[in-house]
């Protein structure tokens, strides 16, 4: 037995590696450091679900699909404006999915549902930060590519080049991470060949834990409580003595840098310009070296990923909306490999409980009785 099921080999799978003793991702044969660089959230998605990249017509014709189904169905729209305006982020995007399921074109195929899916989580979850803030919604705009028209629908301006391509980068980083938490509960509930939708949201749920995609919001929060790079040693000594988590660091997987969290961090160091974001950096810079020096612990992809976010206009609690976002082409790229070599996933465990209790009637029990 293995707790947390740490090591496990629980399937086989074609769509992403990783190495984590030397610290690299790959998907479908691609280092993630040449995707990020070079690619896109499109073309990404379309290796996953391919594993293969797009000749130049395909990858047209797969972008063109993408932007074509953006648009959300009035039965979503309508289910998120019912929401109470203090609802859960991570709840209301449940919902919206769950809405998606029905309200969805039901003559879809099983990729024209993957697209949909992915397309339109892009315009849920700026409509659900519309709905609770009081913002202007915008439509979804057929000439702008997905990281564009994210931006876009949440901040209402079209973003320029390099936000755009820092935008792609954050979804190429997030878009799969082999058996996480999240990506093994949604073909856990597709092996029971429950839908795709049902499956994104089982995934979702997953998701919401702060062990999972919650730990980039309390990185923000450490660094706020910490001020500057000179309170970084009295905060390491005060979780130290209490034996607390250090947000951002440490991976089951990873035995030196997240390599997301080496790209995050060049990217960082481009858009630190105001003094204020200078400051969050050198924190960070700090813990990092600390973490390292005193636990040989290292960050995470989370580590960074909110600092950038932050710098992209993206607001706290919108962090794992957007984690959801970008991970969604990897939910889907296990969900449909699990569809097509499909066992049902149950696996067992070992009984630590009595064996040989011998039922005695309830008035014969005793003990007092619980008004």
């Amino acid at each position: 037995m293995s707790k947390g099921l740490e090591d496990v080999v629980a399937g086989t799978s074609a769509i992403t590696f990783i190495d984590g003793v030397r610290g690299r991702l790959i998907y479908a044969g691609y280092d993630i450091s040449d995707l990020a660089e070079h690619s896109s959230y499109e073309e990404v998605a379309y290796l996953l679900w391919h594993l293969r990249l797009p000749k130049p017509g395909e990858f047209e014709s797969f972008a063109a699909d993408l932007r074509s189904a953006g648009g959300l169905p009035l039965g979503v729209l309508e289910g998120i404006d019912d929401l109470e305006l203090e609802c859960d982020t991570m709840d209301a995007l449940e919902m919206a999915i769950a809405a998606l399921g029905i309200y969805d074109d039901p003559r879809l195929d099983t990729l024209g549902k993957a697209a949909s899916i992915a397309s339109k989580i892009g315009t849920i979850v700026p409509y659900i930060h519309a709905h609770k803030t009081g913002a202007k919604h915008h439509e979804p705009r057929k000439d702008l590519s997905f990281a564009s028209n994210l931006l876009y629908l949440l901040n209402g301006r079209e973003p320029d080049a390099f936000s755009e391509k820092l935008m792609n980068v954050l979804l190429v980083l997030h878009a799969d991470h082999e058996l996480n938490a999240s990506t093994f509960t949604a073909r856990v509930v597709a092996s029971t060949l429950s839908d795709m939708y049902s499956s994104v949201n089982a995934a979702i749920a997953a998701l919401k834990g702060p062990l999972h995609g919650g730990a980039n919001e309390r990185v923000v929060e450490m660094v706020e409580r910490i001020g500057s790079p000179e309170g970084v040693p009295r905060f390491l000594a005060e979780k130290f003595a209490n034996k607390e988590k250090i947000m951002g660091f440490g991976h089951r997987v990873y035995k030196t840098l997240d390599p997301r969290a080496r790209i995050l961090r060049g990217y960082a160091g481009r858009i630190a310009a105001t003094r204020a974001e200078r400051n969050d950096l050198a924190i960070l810079d700090r813990l990092a070296d600390e973490m390292v020096k005193q636990k040989n612990i290292y960050p995470n992809v989370d580590f960074y990923s909110g600092f950038v976010l932050h710098h992209l206009g993206v607001p706290t609690y919108l962090f794992t909306p957007f984690f959801a976002v970008g991970r969604t082409p990897g939910w889907l790229a296990h969900i449909m490999e699990q569809y097509s070599n499909n066992r049902i996933i149950r696996p067992i465990a070992e009984y630590t409980g009595p064996r040989d209790e011998r039922y005695v009637p309830i008035g014969l029990r005793g003990g007092s009785i619980t008004p």
